[in-house]
């Protein structure tokens, strides 16, 4: 029964190996995009960027899962032609994977409830918004991600007859709630920035709310949508042919793995100046201010 949640690549190159080969090379571009990307990200979030609020702690975070997702991508290949039929080796890298996208998922979340703080509720939210307390919500994001990932599949492998309610509580804790969590906090954030009780505020400060959660359910729905919805469909539909759940699996993993190369989007929304901080990079200049939170810091600061 577990064998229709995950199948392993070698299924799909020996039943269908020219969309295994179409998959691989979308993969290697995924991987080299997302990696070239994410990699100057990091650098612009770790070293050009001076103030460490809580947006760019989230970020910081959400660029480390992404890059080792990217690095997830050559391992299956190396993985499929060393390691033969070894199912230990497959469960180390199918592991890897979902805990890296899940974390993915929850940092998302924390960036778009930061941005709800940040705009809506910013007297009330000000003891919860500082960067230890965000520093703590990030090591229980990974904690929590491991445990669960973990002891699901661990359960499900060795108990095939709870296997569907397992597989549903993991994608319920790391994907349902996260994606009402945020559809709530974008319906909120947007009924609020239509209030004159806002109009204070910048107009690109307020801009910047809206597209970086529109952003991010673009992603959600692009990259993570449709495989959790197929898992649900194999939950339903235990029955389901082989070659369809064969094809729709690893077609809607390579979807997740997208993320990876659409989540740069998002951290040109949480810096006021990434976009030309990148662009300096690549011209071997200085940049003319440093990168600085334009939405997580408050209205009365220079910041702002």
């Amino acid at each position: 029964l577990f064998s229709k949640f995950i199948h392993p690549d070698k299924e799909l190159y020996t039943e269908f190996y020219s969309l295994w080969i179409a998959l691989m090379v979308v993969n290697a571009i995924i991987f080299l995009v997302g990696v070239v990307l994410n990699s100057l990200a990091l650098y612009v979030f770790c070293f050009r960027t001076k103030t460490k609020t809580t947006s760019v702690i989230y970020t910081i975070n959400l660029i480390v899962t992404d890059l080792l997702v990217g690095f997830s991508l050559p391992v299956r290949i190396i993985m499929f032609y060393s390691a033969g039929d070894c199912l230990n080796c497959s469960l180390v890298h199918i592991f890897g994977y979902f805990v890296n996208m899940y974390c993915s998922i929850l940092f998302l979340t924390c960036i778009c409830v930061d941005r709800y703080l940040a705009i809506v509720q910013v007297e009330a939210s000000r003891k919860w918004r500082n960067p230890t307390c965000a520093k703590g919500i990030c090591v229980f994001i990974w904690i929590f991600a491991t445990v669960v990932t973990f002891s699901i599949l661990t359960m499900a492998i060795q108990f095939a007859a709870c296997c569907l309610s397992k597989i549903l509580l993991l994608m319920v804790c790391e994907y349902f709630f996260p994606l009402i969590i945020i559809i709530f906090f974008t319906t909120r954030i947007m009924c609020a920035l239509s209030k004159p009780s806002l109009m204070h505020q910048s107009r690109e400060r307020r801009m910047r709310a809206v597209q970086l959660l529109t952003t991010v359910l673009i992603i959600f729905m692009i990259c993570f949508t449709p495989f959790h919805v197929r898992q649900v469909a194999i939950s339903i539909n235990p029955d389901m042919p082989h070659d369809v759940s064969l094809l729709v699996y690893h077609v809607t993993v390579t979807l997740s793995s997208l993320n990876s190369c659409m989540d740069p989007i998002v951290y040109c929304f949480v810096t006021n100046n990434f976009q030309s901080t990148m662009k300096n990079i690549f011209r071997k200049t200085e940049p003319a201010q440093t990168s600085v939170d334009i939405l997580g810091m408050n209205k009365n600061t220079k910041g702002s």
